[in-house]
């Protein structure tokens, strides 16, 4: 007798991006462990948010197999695939407080108001929203505003999460403390997500794991010394420009 198969993340074989009658992406291959985050750096343009829209469903592979948890779901409708997909823009409903927007992919769900009070009450608490609750989206502020966003992605319990730049519109103090935040909710509810962006710090402060989108194709790195250890990824032109900060303004 064999035991239960362990969860597999989400898995991309082959995969190729075409848009606007070109390929923009192909043979992409990764494997995001399970309650992991791939962090994905890449110049704008490069085809970041073209994989993510092709992963969610919003768009169609031209190639390739996408799986989640040992299950294959890019012939299947968005809907059903068990991923959710977060950009920049929160894109809450105006006319819903911050509870019925937390609480929204739950009632679509037909979830029961117990059930729902179990998903979002703890949700409320992990990220800070204690007194917000019945306030107005257009009263927040940009960071509250991603705050409810991500809580009502997790809301549902995705079997991934795609995370699309979503930090990239705030302000550098606000930027740093959701990384954090991201951090600790990943790491305390588990969470299988890849994580784009074109900011290099921001890419190693939130990744497990790590890849970039550079000419066409997706490089995926054994670990953080040899992600950080390819030039072309910036990380020793970074800490050489900040060496030389520091000693220009050190006493003569």
């Amino acid at each position: 007798m064999t035991g239960p198969v362990s969860p597999q993340g989400l898995r991309v074989t082959g995969l190729a991006v075409r848009l606007g009658g070109r390929t923009i992406l192909r043979d992409v291959e990764f494997t995001v462990g399970h309650r992991s985050t791939l962090a994905v750096i890449g110049a704008s343009g490069s085809g970041k948010t073209s994989l993510l829209r092709v992963l969610a469903g919003l768009g169609d592979a031209a190639a390739g197999c996408i799986e989640v948890d040992r299950r294959r779901v890019d012939r299947l409708p968005a809907h059903r695939r068990g991923i959710v997909y977060l950009n920049q823009e929160p894109l809450l409903f105006p006319h819903l407080d911050v509870r019925a927007n937390l609480a929204f992919g739950l009632r679509l769900r037909s979830r029961d108001a117990a059930r729902v009070a179990a998903m979002v009450d703890p949700l409320i608490e992990a990220l800070g929203l204690q007194g917000l609750e019945r306030r107005d989206p257009l009263t927040l502020s940009g960071g509250e505003r991603q705050r409810v966003a991500f809580g009502r992605a997790l809301a549902v319990e995705p079997a991934v999460l795609l995370l699309d730049e979503p930090f990239a519109s705030l302000d550098p103090a606000t930027r740093l403390a959701m990384q954090a935040l991201f951090r600790q909710v990943a790491r305390s509810r588990g969470i299988t997500a890849i994580f784009v962006t074109h900011d290099l710090k921001e890419c190693l402060r939130v990744g497990d794991q790590f890849a970039a989108i550079r000419d066409g194709g997706c490089r995926l790195y054994e670990d953080r010394p040899a992600f950080c250890a390819d030039p072309a990824n910036g990380v020793a032109a970074e800490v050489a420009f900040w060496s030389a900060a520091a000693d220009a303004s050190g006493p003569d």
